[in-house]
């Protein structure tokens, strides 16, 4: 399952955000490191169910539909807060590096008020600028990085200079375990023109930067959204930074347990919601619900939080829906699910491609694939798009 990790300082609503996209339980205190462990749990990212289109009642086994809507599972995981110095090992520095590590995006969870400082301690709203919290977890990260190469970087050089090896290949073995892609070394090495025997620590982390940035993109999730310091805060961030997603961890898991106990109807994601029957609710609960309203959902368009999670699948790592089929006819697996999975795949990713995410097996025994919507075959360079269903033809 895909795996987004959650991240940032300390206290700036962390768990909040990942209770409010997964419904989980993760401990929230105003304390700095609540979170001790990574906590993991499923939330998902919404794209168009076909079952709307072709009007046929669709079954789902690996996603849920809800009124057309295909709720595709991802797998967030909420790691411990990270504090200046990590890589050096303050606070509990390397586990959080070593828990966000397989993650593909990276959300980062900043307090939009300015209301922690900079070690995840309360201080009054708006004496902390957010924007000073932003850049140093790249930092941290790429100091960590630098950390595991430079162990045996001499040793390492000498070893691909005097047997010619590639140096792509080298860096991207010693890498691969925290998710880093040949492809991602091959173009991050060429933000540094001089020969690898050259290298400084100043062109390593050049280097580790650039790489970052395509192995792990980052999402900046401004939090607490709703408060009265946060409004200047956010415009500047958007200002500097160019993703970044206004949000409401708090309101979102408020209007998500008010729709549970069918107080209101809401759906994640949402930019309003309905009361079905006011005389239901307190005068309190009336005066929250309203304050949400006003302060999140008609200012900013929705609580933010299931919008992180589409922009980090559907436009950071620009991937797709796809729908495989056995029966491309009734739309259907051998068991007569209709539509039964949906897969995220990469955006240009071709027939074969969706046969091996499937299974080994399948994308071996590939011959070709047919486009269940016009029932008739694609070619082998055929590039999906967002919606296909695809049968597969094995040998």
């Amino acid at each position: 399952m895909l795996q987004i990790a959650v991240t940032g300082k300390p206290n700036v609503g962390k768990s909040s955000f990942f209770n409010s996209a997964t419904l989980s339980e993760a401990e929230v205190a105003g304390y700095p490191f609540t979170t001790i462990d990574a906590n993991k749990a499923v939330g998902h990212v919404v794209s168009v169910c076909p079952c709307t289109e072709l009007e046929v009642t669709c079954n789902p086994r690996n996603s849920k539909c809800v009124e057309g809507k295909r709720l595709i599972p991802v797998e967030l995981v909420d790691v411990a807060g990270l504090v200046p110095g990590a890589h050096e090992g303050r606070g509990l520095g390397n586990k959080f590096l070593d828990d966000m590590m397989q993650a593909k995006v990276l959300l980062h969870i900043i307090d939009a008020s300015g209301s922690t400082d900079e070690e995840g301690r309360p201080c009054d709203p708006g004496s902390h600028d957010p924007l000073e919290d932003v850049d140093f977890l790249q930092h941290e990260i790429v100091m960590w990085l630098m950390g595991i190469l430079k162990k045996n970087w001499n040793r390492m050089i000498r070893k691909v200079m005097s047997e010619r090896l590639d140096f792509a290949k080298v860096i991207a073995e010693q890498l691969s375990g925290i998710g880093v892609a040949l492809e991602e070394v091959i173009e991050a090495k060429r933000t540094v023109t001089k020969d690898y025997d050259k290298w400084e620590d100043e062109d390593i982390a050049t280097f580790l930067d650039d790489l970052l940035q395509r192995s792990k993109p980052m999402i900046i999730i401004a939090n607490k959204a709703d408060t009265p310091t946060a409004e200047e805060n956010i415009k500047r961030l958007q200002e500097k930074y160019e993703n970044v997603i206004p949000a409401s961890a708090e309101s979102e898991l408020a209007l998500v347990r008010a729709s549970e106990a069918g107080f209101i109807n809401y759906v994640s994601g949402d930019s309003d919601f309905e009361i079905p029957d006011p005389d239901k609710l307190s005068p309190q609960q009336l005066k929250a619900l309203e304050y949400i309203k006003e302060h999140v959902l008609q200012k900013y368009g929705s609580t933010g939080v299931q919008e992180a999670l589409n922009r980090a699948v559907f436009k950071v790592l620009n991937m797709i829906a796809v729908f495989p089929v056995e029966d491309e006819h009734k739309y259907c697996d051998q068991k007569g699910n209709v539509l039964p999975d949906a897969i995220l795949i990469r955006k240009g990713s071709k027939p074969r491609d969706l046969a091996y995410v499937i299974h080994t097996d399948i994308g071996e025994s590939f011959m070709h694939a047919i486009d269940a919507k016009k029932c008739m075959r694609v070619s082998s360079d055929y590039e999906l798009e967002e919606g296909d269903i695809i049968s597969i033809v094995c040998r």
